[in-house]
């Protein structure tokens, strides 16, 4: 004898086996490819943003969420020659926004080409002073 339980949000349903033995009534309902809630890629069937696919990494939701589906969609809907050229001012706003919450929105690639700065001065500095070294030797 089957029967159902709640539990909380929780629904337990306890089946015999001569439940799993009768074949199945129920019926499967298409996925409707318009649910915002369906897991799509970043560009959904109808050619719109999904703005929840994971893909984007929260940056809809966040401080600057709306500054980064303003300039977002003005690049994925720019019809320039140079796609996005027309989305510059956007993206400034976005990157203004992103500048107030730098524990949110931290400039890596920035700090990390600061610091690989003073080796690659010190390598280009270098060469030239071997070659320098090389000639004086050359001409004694």
């Amino acid at each position: 004898m089957s029967y159902c339980r709640q539990e909380g949000k929780d629904r337990i349903i306890f089946v015999t086996k001569e439940d799993h033995e009768t074949p199945s009534s129920a019926e499967l309902v298409a996925d409707d490819p318009n649910d915002p809630y369906e897991e799509h890629g970043l560009i959904l069937p109808n050619g719109d943003i999904n703005w929840n696919c994971p893909c984007l990494g929260g940056m809809a939701s966040g401080p600057c969420g709306e500054q980064f589906k303003s300039a977002f969609s003005c690049f994925h809907y720019s019809t320039e020659d140079v796609k996005g050229s027309d989305c510059v001012s956007q993206f400034r706003a976005m990157q203004e926004c992103m500048q107030k919450y730098p524990d949110l929105y931290p400039q890596d690639e920035e700090e990390e080409e600061e610091e690989k700065k003073p080796g690659e001065r010190s390598e280009e500095k270098a060469p030239t002073e071997v070659t320098a070294t090389k000639e004086k030797e050359g001409s004694s």
